[in-house]
């Protein structure tokens, strides 16, 4: 049966260039009276400088950081979804993967890597499968995106077609000029247009933009931090989804359908 209310944590933290450190962290930082918790992408090992090769801290989802994500979430009663890189075929290219463990488990590869304002995540990382990631916890419809994935609009529509009622996009927002503006429009314009909830938990500057923001399907900000380490919480309520579609029918109502690429095309 679905529930009616979703306790959502965002814990904008900045990840360490020591992975132990971030294992640490996500055992000491999940709390406990939360259905879902969202760290931010690459939480397993920070990025490092721009360019670096991260593929020696790759590792696989039943590894040792997926493992603790695992374990602070049954201690916690609660799901954890966080950022790590994964193992590829590619030995020189692993994927940016966020693991879901607790009431649920899901793996989802970025799809959209980071080839834009002057970054060349491709060139270190490995794209994943196109195909949209969503995942029940406690009877809400979860939807997975990482970070540049944000910029995609039928990325997100894709997700709620699947039948997602919450997006989660967990995130190392690059600091830089406009970069909030950005991330606090897209945020919310993912929200208004598909009348969705958005969870998105970046990491904190300096280095990162932080603005860690839970946004409602009218584009309400429910919780928002400033730069600094910090966690946001929010409760999500099933009759604010029902009302904002049933005030603002935007999906009822389109007439162009956003499709998956046919095979071969």
């Amino acid at each position: 049966m679905s529930r009616d209310r979703l306790r959502v944590a965002l814990v904008q933290e900045a990840a360490s260039l020591e992975p132990s450190v971030n294992r640490d962290a996500v055992r000491a930082l999940t709390p406990a009276d939360q259905d879902l918790v969202a760290y931010p992408e690459a939480f397993a090992r920070d990025f490092g400088t721009a360019g670096s090769d991260v593929s020696a801290f790759a590792e696989q989802v039943d590894g040792p950081f997926a493992s603790t994500v695992a374990e602070a979430a049954a201690a916690r009663s609660t799901t954890v979804v966080a950022g790590m890189f994964e193992t590829s075929h590619d030995a020189g290219r692993p994927f940016n993967t966020l693991v879901l463990r607790g009431a649920a488990q899901a793996d989802y590869r970025k799809i959209h890597l980071y080839d834009s304002f002057g970054y060349r995540e491709s060139d270190r990382l490995l794209a994943g499968e196109t195909t949209p990631a969503v995942v029940e916890v406690d009877g809400w419809v979860v939807g997975l995106m990482t970070c540049y994935d944000l910029r995609f609009p039928e990325h997100a529509r894709l997700l709620v077609d699947a039948g997602a009622e919450v997006l989660v996009v967990p995130s190392a927002w690059v600091a830089g000029e406009r970069k909030v503006d950005h991330w606090r429009t897209l945020v919310r314009a993912r929200a208004i247009e598909n009348t969705v909830f958005v969870a998105a938990a970046a990491q904190p500057g300096p280095r990162y933009s932080g603005h860690s923001m839970v946004v409602d399907p009218l584009g309400d900000v429910l919780g928002e931090a400033e730069a600094e380490p910090a966690v946001v919480t929010a409760v999500l309520e099933r009759a604010v989804l029902e009302q904002a579609r049933r005030t603002n029918p935007s999906l009822a109502n389109r007439r162009l359908q956003v499709r998956a690429p046919a095979a071969g095309l």
